[in-house]
C-alpha cells in the first residue's frame, strides 16, 4: 500500500480506529497511523498535508 492508495488506507483506519472521529485527528497522528498499517510500504517522508488530508477527508467519507 502506497500514500497514493487514499481510499484503502481510509478504508484501514476507520476499520483500526472505529471510536475515532477522523474530523478531530491531529495530522502527527494521522501519518503515525497509517505507518502502522499492516501492508504499507511507502516511503514515510512522501507524505504530505495534502495527502494527509485527501486521507482524512476519504476517512470522514467513510463514516457516513
Amino acid at each position: 500500500m502506497k500514500w497514493t492508495d487514499v481510499r484503502e488506507i481510509a478504508i484501514e483506519l476507520d476499520e483500526a480506529h472505529p471510536d475515532v472521529d477522523p474530523q478531530f485527528i491531529r495530522f502527527t497522528d494521522l501519518h503515525a497511523w497509517i505507518l502502522a498499517i499492516e501492508g504499507f510500504d511507502d516511503d514515510p517522508e512522501k507524505s504530505s498535508e495534502g495527502i494527509l488530508e485527501a486521507i482524512q477527508m476519504t476517512w470522514i467519507d467513510e463514516k457516513d
